[in-house]
């Protein structure tokens, strides 16, 4: 099945020669790498492993630990992919505001995204260089206005799809 790991357990105590060890559960879970990544060409198996005290499934576990990675590439997309790594100032009203508005445009990439390119993966970093850092032209013809795109452009259908998908939203009422 592709797609489908592999997830094991054992009991791991680290600094095993201390009289005050603890043994805790080691996790490991194996994946496939997706075929045409990097990591095939390398190696079978990725393995992402981790420790936990907590009581509970093993898969739950497993599950919940990857929801957290989630939120830590959350938050490394709000540093990096939005700017939020360094504040522009030494004032707190003045980072506060600046701190929404980073946020809202974080949020509207995200909901493009997902809405309009059908992904939730992609970067914030990535979806600026792939759809807004783009010279392109707008014509009015016959009271029509029509965006020229670069040819040989390679997220063009993509755009495209993405564009007409949102149009299509019904507006608020």
């Amino acid at each position: 099945m592709e797609g489908a790991a592999d997830v094991s357990e054992t009991e791991y105590t680290p600094f095993e020669s201390k009289p005050d060890a603890v043994s805790v559960r080691l996790i490991v879970r194996r994946v496939k790498p997706t075929p045409g990544s990097q990591l095939a060409l390398f190696t079978t198996y990725s393995y992402h492993a981790f420790i936990t005290d907590r009581e509970g499934d093993t898969l739950d576990l497993e599950a919940d630990h990857r929801r957290h990675a989630e939120i830590e590439n959350t938050i490394r997309d709000l540093k990096y992919g939005v700017g939020l790594n360094h504040l522009p100032s030494g004032r707190f009203p003045a980072n506060a505001v600046w701190l929404a508005v980073q946020v809202m445009a974080y949020n509207l990439a995200r909901w493009t995204t997902r809405i309009g390119l059908g992904e939730a993966a992609a970067t914030t970093k990535t979806f600026r260089r792939r759809f807004f850092s783009l010279a392109g032209r707008i014509t009015r013809k016959a009271r029509r206005l029509t965006l020229h795109l670069p040819q040989g452009w390679p997220w063009q259908n993509q755009f495209g799809r993405a564009l007409a998908k949102l149009r299509a939203l019904p507006l608020p009422s």
